[in-house]
């Protein structure tokens, strides 16, 4: 039966090590866009103005060649990543110019902006510089500029006009009411549950290693209070969601938009939600995993139309319909307490590594010097050893495995909700609670014939197994 046990944990780990050392699926990304031709009924010139910290951006601004007075503008700013180029949102530039819009579009930021370092502060400056260089455009209405923000753009456009009155509105598409960490969340655990994952893995795993991410410093701006600045914004607001979007729950945040808006006065929005749309309202041809080139019909002519109303004081009024149907709800994600931060868990990591570790690595040295010391139990410390050394460090791997593969994850053959190496790692975790308390038994019952040297070997093994059970308790490997 011992040998068994034994047996057991080392084909769970050989198993875990097997199918999460596979490299991931790649998410499928939105293809760099072709240069989209600008028509001949429209003009484009190319612009500059000042950003955040004087920094000197660069863009187009994509007009009606021909227009009977100013043209309300907009200017939009795009989603994440560091140096978006202008051509991103040029499709939106020209259908939005050929509904009668002044449009300016620009390359983003690459200073200051990484993986693990942005500020939507800067990034709203630099957007409100060019709501600035907008209004000051021969031909444009200076009193009906406004900002469109997409995804990310949608947590900097509201800043940015929570902060200027010189902004006549807001149009966000995909946009999130929530904080950046609970959007992440569920973009990366609804592509898990659309693979057959649920239960712990979800629940605790993933929600958990978010904030792991963000206690590190890993994950910028992560607890943006989003609901706060739109508190903040005076200006008719319009939000636009595709029925297909993956990356931003489509259901839960417009309530939460109107109830932002509410809270703060502001009662001029208008919800709209397009079917076969994906996260940036493009047309998708299989559900939102990739991104065609064409905007959702009607959607263009709903900026044109809405536009004109809310710059000539018609704006609707709490104008929102039902959301589409949202099959997996977004969860709330609070900053880890002191004994779940990064340093604790950094502790504890340590804390496994070096006893579970040190266990065979001193009997290895007692083997070559050829000394040997009678354990107190053949099985129970060894296997303890060994699932522990091979859980913790698995964990991780296998979740970052999972962030790492983006919107399309494999996370392995799945039973009954549970992926193969997520209950690899819960079997070895389940083997190591059962061998701490075997070693504890076993070195109650041998007491004094064990000599000093081993009972400090084995009172670190008893303590790091202690702590393990409460860490795999919060990790989700020892829940359902």
């Amino acid at each position: 039966m011992k040998t068994v046990l034994i047996a057991v944990a080392a084909l769970l780990a050989a198993a875990l090590l097997g199918v999460a050392g596979s490299p991931p699926a790649r998410a499928a990304r939105t293809p760099a866009p072709a240069r989209v031709p600008v028509p001949s009924e429209l003009t484009s010139d190319d612009v500059s103005f000042t950003g955040y910290g004087g920094l000197t951006l660069h863009g187009s601004v994509v007009a009606p060649r021909k227009a009977s007075g100013p043209l309300p503008g907009v200017v939009l700013v795009t989603g994440s990543g560091a140096g978006v180029p202008r051509d991103h949102l040029r499709t939106e530039a020209v259908e939005f110019a050929r509904r009668g819009l002044a449009v300016l579009i620009y390359d983003k930021r690459t200073a200051g902006y990484t993986d693990f370092r942005r500020s939507y502060s800067e990034l709203a400056d630099d957007a409100l510089g060019g709501v600035r260089a907008l209004r000051a455009r021969p031909g444009v209405d200076p009193a009906k500029v406004g900002l469109w923000g997409l995804s990310e753009g949608g947590w900097v456009a509201p800043l940015a006009a929570s902060r200027s009155a010189d902004v006549a509105f807001v149009i966000v598409v995909g946009g999130n009411a929530m904080p950046p960490i609970r959007q992440q969340l569920w973009n990366e655990t609804s592509a898990l549950g659309r693979a057959g994952a649920s239960g712990s893995l979800l629940d605790h795993g993933k929600r958990n290693f978010a904030r792991l991410g963000a206690d590190a410093g890993l994950f910028a701006e992560a607890f943006f209070p989003a609901e706060d600045v739109l508190g903040r914004v005076r200006q008719p607001l319009l939000g636009v969601w595709g029925e297909h979007d993956l990356q931003t729950p489509p259901g839960d945040n417009p309530p939460l938009f109107a109830r932002a808006l509410r809270r703060g006065g502001n009662v001029h929005y208008t919800f709209r939600f397009f079917a076969g749309a994906d996260h940036g309202a493009h047309t998708t041809p299989d559900g939102g995993v990739t991104r065609g080139e064409a905007l959702a019909p009607g959607y263009a002519d709903l900026v044109g139309s809405w536009v004109r109303d809310a710059t000539s004081g018609k704006a609707p009024v709490a104008d929102a319909p039902k959301p589409p149907r949202q099959e997996y709800r977004s969860v709330e994600v609070s900053p880890s307490p002191w004994w779940t931060s990064a340093w604790a868990q950094l502790a504890a990591f340590v804390l496994f590594v070096v006893a579970f570790a040190a266990y065979p690595l001193v009997a290895l040295v007692r083997r070559v010097r050829g000394r040997t010391v009678r354990p107190v139990s053949r099985w129970a410390p060894r296997l303890l050893s060994g699932a522990g050394l091979a859980a913790a460090p698995g964990l991780l791997f296998y979740l970052f495995y999972l962030m790492a593969a983006g919107r399309t994850p494999d996370p392995g053959p799945v039973l009954a909700g549970r992926p193969l190496p997520w209950l690899a790692l819960q079997g070895l975790a389940v083997a190591a609670v059962a061998a701490v308390a075997g070693t504890a038994v076993a070195w109650r019952r041998a007491a004094g014939a064990v000599p000093a040297g081993e009972r400090v070997r084995l009172g670190l093994l008893v303590t790091a197994g202690a702590v393990f059970v409460p860490w795999a308790v919060y990790w989700g490997l020892l829940l359902p």
